[in-house]
């Protein structure tokens, strides 16, 4: 009987689980808000965090923010923390950075977006369809940034810092 062989570990990323960590929505304005034109300046913020949970288990998170203003007044102000957990193997540091701060946010992207699009329509306005994201040229605009602010403090302290991802 032929001896069962484990192959060695490869480079894995195994979404564990996906789920919105926190939610909010706020109408500052209802409902005089409704009672005008509507055609909203509206301003996007998109931040990405992850933790290292042990065991090569890494939480990511997406927080995406949306502000619509009509002139001078908030129409409506949305914020959806949309986290994963994910198995993460075979990778080295620099490498399991980029995943953290490119490939991740990007799987979670389409469920912060359905989750900020549909609460915009729970607060009665139209359809918000965010845009996509290319997240790993986001992660690497990071890294270049942080390098270059490295730089700079290094010629004036002598010290480097190791880079960090926001």
């Amino acid at each position: 009987m032929a001896e069962q062989q484990t192959p060695p570990a490869g480079r894995q990323v195994l979404l564990q689980k996906m789920y919105v960590k926190d939610a909010s929505l706020e109408v500052p304005q209802a409902p005089q808000i409704f009672t005008r034109q509507w055609q909203p300046e509206t301003d996007v913020q998109v931040n990405t965090q992850y933790t290292n949970l042990g065991d090569n288990n890494h939480q990511v998170m997406l927080s995406v923010t949306v502000t619509a203003k009509a002139g001078t007044d908030v129409g409506f102000l949305v914020e959806v923390h949309q986290a994963g957990i994910f198995t993460i193997t075979g990778f080295d540091e620099v490498e399991l950075g980029a995943v953290l701060g490119g490939y991740a946010p990007g799987l979670l992207f389409p469920f912060a977006r359905e989750a900020v699009a549909d609460l915009v329509q729970r607060a009665g306005f139209p359809q918000l369809l965010l845009q996509p994201i290319n997240f790993d040229q986001l992660y690497i605009d990071h890294q270049q940034r942080a390098k270059a602010e490295q730089a700079g403090q290094a010629e004036g302290s002598g010290i480097i810092l190791p880079p960090t991802l926001n």
